[in-house]
Order: structure tokens, then sequence, then C-alpha cells
């Protein structure tokens, strides 16, 4: 697929993290904050770490902070990147020697992000562009505090912390899968405006799922292809596909690359989009503060409502095709 010439990008002056969060996000993140254990878990994970500053060490000390002549070229995208979304704070970056692909945003006050030296041998500048954005947009709606205390949960074994000998943790544990792959999602929309090439977008979903940087394989992977094959995914819906795809994104702290792919090609088919673009967008301070829970709630109630129509009509269907099959065996057999 050819890159069409982008347009200059635009910037956001003073433009709220709500803006891009998905519907599903702050609901699933107040379903969190409302599991029993939550606040108990939380207020002992910061105390076990020492609060800011033992977050900090706990994930800086094998991982090389980025700036101007530590990976120069990767700290100027890095610094455009805020500059487009007017953040005043440039958050400190770090890249961590790791094979696996991951990036992430972390801290309580100040929050850094992670890049996994993994990202870097993977993605082309176009990539990393979608994915520092992606990561800035969790610092900007919050989640790098949630999402701190999750990898400690995950990573951290309850031998380790025994603060929370005795907490049921998996409700909690569950609880913040589910908000993190909302969260995802919305990440996702700021990887997208901060890039502002859908293109990139994109093919970073489709990296992610299996892509080899050239030299080594260049030109092997095509963007149509892999959305052709997330629409297949999407209509998967026979017999115990639901089942399976149920299962398997249960314990899972992201959405399936195709699924994300999908997603934000929906977001961008619905025009929210363009009218970022266009400059309607909510800005930081009272207008971001002050609108109401209720009405994310509400969206998010619509959200989750549609998807389970969806899910339980293409039960419905799976299990029509499943009886009609069974009817024609059946005839079969009683005509032979």
């Amino acid at each position: 697929m050819a890159t069409p010439a982008l347009r200059p990008r635009r910037t956001f002056p003073a433009i709220g993290g709500i803006t891009w969060e998905h519907p599903a996000d702050r609901a699933a993140l107040q379903a969190l904050r409302s599991v029993p254990g939550f606040e108990e878990i939380t207020k002992k994970i910061l105390a076990f770490l020492g609060g800011e500053r033992g977050i900090r060490l706990l994930f800086q000390a094998n991982a090389v902070r980025v700036g101007p002549t530590q990976f120069p070229k990767l700290w100027t995208t890095h610094v455009e990147v805020c500059t487009t979304f007017d953040w005043p704070e440039v958050p400190e970056l770090y890249v961590s020697q790791t094979p696996v692909f991951n990036a992430g945003a972390y801290g309580v006050d100040h929050p850094f992000i992670v890049l996994h030296t993994a990202a870097l041998e993977l993605l082309d500048d176009d990539e990393l562009r979608v994915l520092l954005a992606h990561e800035l947009g969790h610092v900007m709606s919050g989640h790098a505090f949630y999402r701190t205390i999750a990898a400690i949960l995950f990573l951290v074994s309850a031998k380790a912390l025994p603060a929370l000998v005795g907490i049921v943790l998996w409700p909690v544990q569950l609880a913040f899968l589910e908000w993190s792959r909302k969260a995802e999602l919305s990440a996702d929309r700021a990887g997208l405006l901060g890039s502002q090439d859908p293109i990139a977008a994109q093919r970073l979903f489709m990296n992610m799922a299996g892509g080899v940087r050239p030299p080594h394989q260049g030109g092997q992977l095509d963007l149509d292809t892999f959305m052709a094959q997330a629409h297949e995914y999407g209509q998967s819906n026979d017999g115990l596909d639901i089942f399976y795809k149920v299962l398997s994104t249960l314990l899972l702290s992201h959405p399936m690359h195709t699924v994300r792919a999908a997603e934000l090609q929906g977001w961008i088919a619905a025009g929210d989009y363009d009218r970022i673009l266009r400059g309607e967008y909510t800005r930081r301070g009272p207008e971001n503060a002050e609108r109401p829970l209720k009405d994310d709630l509400s969206a998010a109630g619509d959200y989750y409502s549609r998807e389970a129509r969806e899910t339980f009509s293409q039960v419905v269907d799976a299990a029509k095709k499943a009886a009609e099959r069974a009817r024609d065996a059946f005839r079969n057999t009683q005509q032979r």
C-alpha cells in the first residue's frame, strides 16, 4: 500500500485526554475502583515500593534515559509529539534492553515512558511516532498510575509482597485486565492523533502482530491483507468461535491486534478523528474536569449493550446453523 503525502501535523492547544478516551475506558476504571480490595491493594503496593521514588527505581534500574545525546532522533520525535498535544511537561523517556516488544507509561505525579529495544528494532520512524503518541496518551489520560499498580500486581509474586497475603487478588486482577484493554483503545486513538498518519497507525498493529523490520524481510507485509484479516476475524462467529474469542481475551492486558485495528478504523469512519483535526475537542481545565461521568457511563453502557446484542445475535445465528446442519445430517441418515 502506497503511503500518501501527509499534510503538516496539526497541534491541539490545551487538548484534554477525555477527547480521545473510549467510552468503556472510564466505565471500566470506575468498575475497577469499586471492586472490593482495590483501595487496600493500591495503598499497600505504594507503601511497599516507597511511593514515586521506589517506582522510578524499580523501572529505571536497567534502562537508558533518552535525551539530546542519547537516542537523539527518538528524543526529537518525543518532544515533537508533546508539542502536538501541547503537553507542558515532557515525560522522561527510557529505552530498556528487552527482546519482547512492549512500551509503557508508569509513575504517579510525574509519569515516565519506557520503550523496549524490540520496538526500536521493529518500527520505522513514522510508527515510532505513533507509539510515542500512544504512550503520551496514557500519561495525559491519567492511566500511568493504574498501569504501574497493575504491572506490580502481575509481575511481582505475592510472596514478594507480603502485605498482600490474605487479600483475594483474583477479582481485582480481572478488573485491571478489563480496564487495561479498554484503556489501550483510548491510547490507540491518541497514537493516531499524535501522528496524524492512519496508515502508520495501522501498520503499528500489523507489526506488533507479526512484523519483521527491513532489511531482514523488507516488503514482506501488506497492510490491505492485514486489514482483510482483521475483518475476517471480526466476522468469524460460527459455532464455538465466540466462546474461544472471549476465553482467549479474558487474561490479556491488551486487545487482539486485529481488534485494535478494526476499532481504530471504526473511530475514523465515525468522523471523530476529522472532527478533532478541525479543532472540535475538549480543552484541559474546567471543560475537561466538569464533563459528567454519567455521560461516559451512558455511552459505555450503549457500547457494552451493543457488544452484548451482537454477541447474543451471533450466538443465536451460530446455534441456528448448528441445528440446521444437525437436521440435514439426520435427513441424510434417514435417506440411506
